[in-house]
């Protein structure tokens, strides 16, 4: 059995949606001969990238109707495209700081038709403070991308208020979380309480974090500052 048709066993995805992943699964292993684009085996690809990616569709009310959404540090995609795959209503954008990871994001979309997906090679610093984007999205999501502090400083400069951002972690999340509550609340934002979901034998925490007012202006700062300098707990 392929393991794409667990996929419905958890979350809601149409027969079109799962032979486009089909389709996306093999572009995905075509390009990572030639490139780096994932270490995860063609057989797994399925539940450690897909699956992963559309949980929160399992989750009543989490991705809203016609929302706009980024995608932070996607990479080879994961989790905008196979949103934007399984959620034809939702418009997409894919940042990816490289240039190469961009060249194969733009084939996906190309391969698979899809009009709801769009590619901006860029770092999340830089464009966090541009107009259309800053305070722009109604959902600013990012997988596997940088501990809590750090990550809300790329993503809720995105996010409009009363959105969210969602992060994709690990049981190590609870290590993160003093600095992370710390870190929303300079950004303008709350974290909301952690969704424990399965995917197979699989355990994964989403963090939404809510965006409760405009962030400052400082924010974000300066490539590269928010990794050398992450936000912290006054406590530290």
């Amino acid at each position: 059995m392929d393991e794409l048709e667990k996929i419905p066993e958890y979350c809601p995805v149409s027969r079109e949606a799962l032979e486009k992943l089909a389709l996306y699964r093999a572009l995905l292993l075509d390009w990572n001969a030639r490139m780096d684009l994932t270490s995860v085996k063609e057989g797994d690809v399925a539940v450690r990238h897909f699956l992963d990616s559309l949980l929160p569709l399992a989750v009543p009310g989490l991705m809203p109707e016609n929302a706009r959404v980024i995608d932070v540090g996607t990479g080879a995609g994961f989790p905008g495209l196979p949103l934007a795959i399984a959620r034809p209503d939702l418009r997409v954008t894919l940042l990816e700081a490289q240039g190469k990871r961009c060249r194969f994001l733009e084939a996906v979309i190309g391969e698979l038709a899809l009009e709801n997906a769009f590619v901006i090679n860029d770092r999340a610093e830089n464009l966090g403070r541009m107009a259309g984007h800053r305070e722009a999205y109604a959902l600013a999501v990012a997988r596997a991308v940088a501990p809590l502090n750090i990550l809300l400083e790329y993503l809720l400069p995105f996010v409009e208020t009363g959105g969210r951002a969602l992060c994709w972690k690990g049981p190590a999340v609870a290590e993160e979380t003093e600095d992370g509550a710390a870190a929303a609340i300079l950004l303008g934002g709350v974290l909301e309480p952690f969704i424990e979901i399965g995917a197979g034998e699989r355990k994964n925490i989403l963090v939404p974090v809510r965006k409760t007012e405009k962030t400052v202006p400082q924010y974000p700062r300066k490539n590269g500052v928010p990794a050398k300098r992450p936000l912290k707990s006054d406590r530290k």
